[in-house]
């Protein structure tokens, strides 16, 4: 079975039309700011432990590198 993606001619009528709104009106209309440093994005109490946080980096390598082989 495939996916079939529908077209503005393909819609139902009675659905109503999603309007497409630009990334920077809707990061305007949430008061979304950028940020002004890395450490804006920083969140230490992320990993409870730092063994949490080498097994998560450990994880993440090893997916990482699935198949490169």
């Amino acid at each position: 079975m495939s996916a079939v993606m529908s077209t503005d001619a393909q819609r139902n009528p009675d659905e109503p039309a999603i309007a497409h709104v630009p990334a920077e009106e809707l990061a305007r209309r949430q008061g979304v700011q950028p940020i002004s440093s890395l450490d804006d994005l920083a969140r230490p109490e992320l990993f409870e432990t730092d063994d949490e946080l080498d097994r998560f980096l450990a994880d993440l390598y090893a997916s990482r590198h699935e198949g490169a082989a």
